[in-house]
């Protein structure tokens, strides 16, 4: 007899949250958030930095954008997600971290749509479809929202780019990634769109 699969919980985050929240967007991020939390405290843990910013109210790392997936009382996956601006603020890019500058670039390409900022889902209990189960509660969220297009960024290396597919993305604009110390991908960002109401 196999292993008993893993029940997960979905709900929204909450405030005291905020410690998980910043480890699986930095998972995510495939370190670029910590990277960039370094940068903007350079004397604190980078973790504790992007808990911070987790808790925060407003902003789009906000634990009020996030929904968790819970095993066992323990925060094991997360999905933050929201409507981008439309028309996308204009930004010089000057005024960005050279590492942003190729994702602001492609966000700005899908003004109005869902966008999917993250996905994330521990080691551990990834391969156990909560990764699909956390881009199905986005296309519901988006259509609730009543957006047209649901919207991802995803470097084109990463794996998870093939789940993505699956779920119904497909690619429409690219953008060099700006290398960081510790990034897991070199070549480019892969702006990916699908439209609300298909799988």
């Amino acid at each position: 007899m196999g292993a008993r699969k893993p029940v997960f919980t979905l709900r929204k985050a909450r405030k005291d949250d905020a410690a998980a929240l910043a480890r699986l967007i930095d998972i995510a991020a495939e370190g670029m958030a910590s990277y960039f939390w370094r940068l903007s405290a350079p004397d604190a843990d980078p973790l504790v930095t992007g808990a911070a910013r987790a808790a925060r109210e407003e902003g789009g790392f906000s634990y009020r954008n996030a929904l968790v997936a819970e095993h066992d009382g323990a925060v094991v996956g997360l999905l933050v997600d929201y409507r981008l601006d439309d028309p996308y603020p204009e930004t010089d890019p000057a005024d960005l971290p050279p590492v942003f500058r190729p994702l602001v670039a492609l966000e700005a390409q899908a003004p109005g749509s869902w966008y999917v900022n993250v996905v994330a889902v521990d080691e551990g209990f990834r391969g156990q479809g909560l990764g699909a189960r956390l881009l199905a509660e986005a296309d519901r969220r988006a259509e609730e929202a009543g957006a047209a297009q649901a919207s991802i960024i995803v470097a084109a290396q990463n794996p998870a780019r093939r789940l993505y597919a699956r779920c119904g993305y497909e690619e429409a604009a690219a953008a060099p990634i700006t290398p960081y110390p510790g990034a897991l991908h070199t070549g480019d960002w892969l702006l990916m769109v699908k439209p609300v109401g298909q799988d």
